[in-house]
């Protein structure tokens, strides 16, 4: 296992080639994130205790990340909450949090209730635009200086919002009086849950994350393939062409202009990139030299040895995770929950799943062994005979699943394009799936729309987690399809 993880970690401290400084340090050093000596903490309120449902012990702190560059150091806030009479063995780990969070007390409630009782302990810093954290300038002489070197150190989203969760859990280790080794989860949605599967490659502490909206595997247009990008643009231009009833400011070009569709781990700096003078050639290396650092799919053999626990709800219609259709394809045994419809800013299907708690039955399960198991993803199966369509989803034997749902969408655009954003699940394109006894599957059977091209779909399958007498309705999707269709 070492010698897997070791790999990994080889792969993420490369240095760039494409013009950089060349004083540069590697993206990430794990030895700096390690390091509690340099951590600079300055205490903003010490330890004390916070009634509620349940008493806490809490800290909040401010510490340093590391130098961004010689001279200049990126600061961040961490609350650290323990129950009120023991350590905390591991905890868990967020970061959508303001500056505003760390002014007051927390009150611990829902599952961070459930975990404190537990002995778990939770731990919460800041992963936000620099802005967020009164860092303006900072923010933006690092944009400045990755556009110009394309050296990761100096992107936020490679170095700095990873950086601060490794250092966040640096420090909540060296509180040796309140917390004890234990399990890691981390979870949140965007940015909350990109950096959160980037830290769980590179912290072997680290044991779970549930993420949200939020990248998860290399697809060619994540990896600056020059090909498929030109593909995007001249279907994006056809599909702008063809629209006339636009309403948006800007008039339908507006639609190529996105700011996040197809970019390698968030917003697209190719354009930026380009005009500063770098090549294609260029944006590819440094694609390349970040992949393994942050894309869980590239890393599935050390992760499996180090037996963590990953679920995703990448959205179906999410502008940050805009490649369903290709990881479906590519790495269908990801664990995924699609609500349809969903992403950032997006209204879910009208036939959507209602209290879905999938988070807090992962969090649960993940630190509780007495806690019953989610559903696996299960394996689909598709036939076409004629016009009509027929699905099979099928669990492992041991597995029980207590409904099934199925939703399509015909000639569906391309993956990272405006269409794909922009046209929804239709209202009345879903059913309810049947459980054929014989065959132990749910089936389904679709009549199939004249003249379509090809046809996309998954289903939804839920199982209800008891624990300590509380239900909590969970949720797993079989992996998205998309099939040409014949003679239809």
């Amino acid at each position: 296992m070492k010698a897997v993880l070791n790999l990994a970690l080889l792969a993420c401290v490369a240095l760039p080639t494409n013009g950089a400084d060349d004083g540069q340090v590697p993206v990430i050093d794990m030895q700096e994130m390690l390091d509690a000596s340099t951590l600079d903490v300055r205490v903003i309120k010490d330890w004390h205790t916070v009634a509620g449902p349940v008493a806490t012990r809490q800290k909040i702190i401010n510490i340093s990340v590391g130098q961004v560059w010689d001279g200049q150091d990126y600061r961040i806030p961490v609350r650290l909450v323990v129950p009120a009479d023991r350590k905390a063995r591991g905890f868990h780990l967020t970061g959508g949090h303001g500056l505003r969070d760390f002014q007051k007390d927390m009150r611990v409630n829902g599952v961070d209730q459930i975990l404190i009782e537990g002995g778990v302990g939770l731990v919460h810093t800041m992963v936000q635009t620099l802005n967020q954290s009164d860092q303006a300038k900072l923010g933006k002489e690092m944009d400045d200086r990755f556009i110009e070197t394309l050296n990761p150190r100096y992107s936020i989203q490679y170095w700095g919002w990873p950086a601060t969760l490794m250092r966040t859990i640096t420090a909540a280790y060296a509180e040796t009086e309140h917390f004890a080794t234990g399990k890691v989860a981390m979870s949140g949605g965007s940015k909350n849950g990109a950096t959160p599967s980037s830290v769980l490659i590179l912290d072997p502490r680290t044991t779970a994350v549930h993420a949200t909206v939020s990248p998860i595997w290399d697809s060619p247009l994540r990896m600056c393939d020059e090909a498929a990008w030109e593909e995007l643009r001249a279907f994006n231009q056809r599909y702008v062409d063809g629209i006339s009833d636009y309403a948006g400011k800007g008039g339908p070009e507006r639609l190529l202009r996105h700011p996040f569709l197809g970019g390698t781990f968030g917003p697209i700096y190719n354009r930026k990139a380009l005009a500063a003078g770098h090549s294609w050639s260029d944006l590819q290396e440094t694609a390349e030299m970040v992949a393994d650092c942050v894309f869980v799919t590239r890393n599935l053999k050390q992760l499996k040895a180090r037996d963590v626990d990953m679920l995703f709800h990448p959205g179906t219609h999410d502008f940050v995770n805009f490649d369903i259709a290709w990881g479906g394809r590519h790495h269908p045994r990801t664990p995924i929950y699609l609500q349809c419809n969903a992403g950032h800013g997006q209204k879910p299907h009208p036939a959507g799943e209602k209290g879905q708690a999938n988070k807090s039955a992962f969090l649960i399960g993940h630190f509780f062994d007495d806690a019953p198991d989610m559903l696996e993803t299960p394996a689909i199966l598709q036939q076409q005979v004629g016009d009509r369509l027929r699905i099979t989803v099928r669990f492992p034997p041991d597995e029980r699943s207590e409904s099934g749902r199925i939703w399509w969408m015909y000639d569906r655009g391309l993956d990272g394009s405006a269409a794909y954003l922009r046209e929804k699940f239709p209202d009345d394109q879903w059913s309810e799936m049947k459980w054929d006894d014989a065959e132990k599957a749910w089936t389904a059977e679709i009549e199939l729309k004249k003249r379509a091209s090809h046809i996309d779909f998954f289903s939804n399958h839920r199982k209800t987690i008891t624990y300590k007498s509380v239900e909590y309705p969970t949720y797993i999707s079989s992996p998205y399809t998309r099939m040409r269709l014949t003679g239809s």
